[in-house]
């Protein structure tokens, strides 16, 4: 299979050439808990990248400006603010502790000069803004240079204060606290397109938040049962609809999606549409629902699609057919064979994310020994790439992997018993407008463009 016109720039499918633009993150052979890499988000411009990592700190990375001096620079993510933004915590009611590790970021839409930000752990979210400072004021009346009072006595004179320029600052402050929203644990937060409002979402309940307004939320969606023993599925995620403020969409353990309507009703318990595919009795087996469990959700650019991924596969949804999915694509349907082995080291239960590129036109997930696919929705083709020291040169164009199960194997082909699980691509994010896209691998933080891209910088 060709790995060309695999994610071609948004409206041409022309070649494209996947090349490592930037690594960052530290070779380690051990790797720290607290380094590993959580969540990865551009903003809404694409010149701003977050990560979140499991010992609670978020890494902004700025995209540098085109620069006539260093033309090899140009475009490159370096990093422009790193803080903590949640620490441990321990719940004395429950005895229950309270990890630091941040389950998912998402911007705001910019308003003004500051950008702004959304995190959260398994239970609190907090929003964060982002300013920059060069200058700073001088000539006080009433402070001395320490900015200690003086005393009034020695003030014979008034002058004007006057900004000086300084070096840049970049300051990170905490503008809200939303705490206790949730019983059970956060796996996501999306913001609404009125720019005003946002969802969390937990296990069985989805709130929603206005931006200003800490003290309460508005629970939409309630799924807990009377008797927990009657509990059949919990909710893996959720999305409100890009352009339509009323909507939003969640998934299930049980591989459904249900798109909701706020304005039928307060509390959305009642679902406006139930995207589900009536499963093929002869693929039923043991290990059924655990893979036909959602573990993300994303809408199109365009808000038409919508896109899943369970641990075997990716498929795209039309909003208007709710009988099954539009396209399906095999993300690695070797491992089929070998789902037991796969249940009792717990992969079966790892969550991958999908993402769109600019054009709805490719999509992208992960997979294990550090590969990552690609499908091109128009041709119908599909790639698997690595990211990994080894394989990735600078600037060098990635080389298309294979995996081959039994038989006659390639120059270059990988033997499924050989692929390692414990290097998984979970969290990945497709720049909004280019093609660039930012891949988490462990610790690591890997940055690739197209070939045309790359050179042009």
């Amino acid at each position: 299979m060709s790995q060309k016109q695999v994610g071609g720039p948004p409206g041409d499918n022309s070649a494209v050439d996947w090349c490592l633009y930037q690594l960052n993150g530290a070779a380690e052979f051990e790797v720290s808990e607290a380094d590993i890499i959580s969540t990865v988000e551009f903003n809404h411009t694409g010149e701003l990248l977050a990560t979140g990592d499991k010992g609670g700190r978020v890494v902004i990375f700025q995209r540098e400006p085109e620069s006539k001096n260093e033309p090899y620079n140009q475009g490159e993510y370096n990093v422009y603010s790193t803080f903590q933004s949640h620490e441990p915590e321990f719940d004395y009611l429950k005895s229950l502790e309270i990890e630091e590790k941040i389950n998912k970021i998402k911007w705001l839409p910019q308003q003004n000069a500051a950008h702004s930000l959304l995190s959260t752990n398994d239970k609190t979210i907090k929003l964060w803004k982002i300013t920059e400072r060069d200058k700073r004021p001088e000539g006080y009346n009433l402070k001395d240079e320490e900015g200690k009072l003086k005393d009034l006595s020695t003030v014979t004179s008034l002058q004007v204060p006057v900004l000086k320029p300084m070096d840049l600052m970049v300051e990170v402050t905490p503008r809200r606290i939303f705490a206790n929203g949730h019983t059970y644990h956060v796996n996501s937060i999306s913001v609404n397109s009125d720019c005003e409002t946002y969802m969390s979402a937990d296990d069985l309940r989805i709130n929603l938040w206005h931006l200003a307004i800490t003290d309460r939320s508005f629970n939409i969606v309630d799924i807990k049962p009377a008797n927990m023993e009657d509990l059949t599925e919990v909710i893996t995620a959720s999305e409100f609809h890009p352009h339509h403020c009323n909507l939003f969409v969640y998934s299930s353990s049980k591989g459904s999606l249900r798109l909701c309507d706020m304005r039928a009703s307060a509390l959305c318990d009642k679902h406006s549409k139930l995207y589900e595919e009536p499963e093929d009795p002869s693929n039923r087996s043991f290990f059924s629902e655990i893979i036909s469990s959602v573990s993300d959700v994303k809408f199109s650019h365009s808000g038409r699609y919508m896109l899943t991924r369970d641990y075997l596969t990716v498929k795209v949804w039309d909003l208007n057919m709710e009988t099954k999915p539009v396209e399906t694509y095999q993300v690695h349907d070797y491992l089929r064979s070998k789902l037991c082995s796969l249940y009792e080291n717990d992969c079966i239960f790892d969550k991958f994310e999908c993402a769109w590129n600019g054009s709805d036109s490719v999509i992208m997930t992960g997979a294990y020994n550090n590969f990552f696919r690609m499908f091109d929705r128009n041709t119908k083709r599909d790639v698997t790439l690595e990211a990994s020291r080894e394989s990735s040169k600078p600037r060098a164009i990635l080389k298309p992997r294979r995996v081959c199960v039994g038989g006659k194997r390639r120059k270059d082909d990988i033997s499924v018993d050989s692929l390692d699980f414990t290097k998984k691509i979970l969290h990945t994010a497709w720049h909004p407008t280019e093609n660039i896209i930012a891949i988490a691998a462990t610790n690591n933080l890997y940055i690739f463009q197209d070939k045309v891209n790359s050179e042009m910088h």
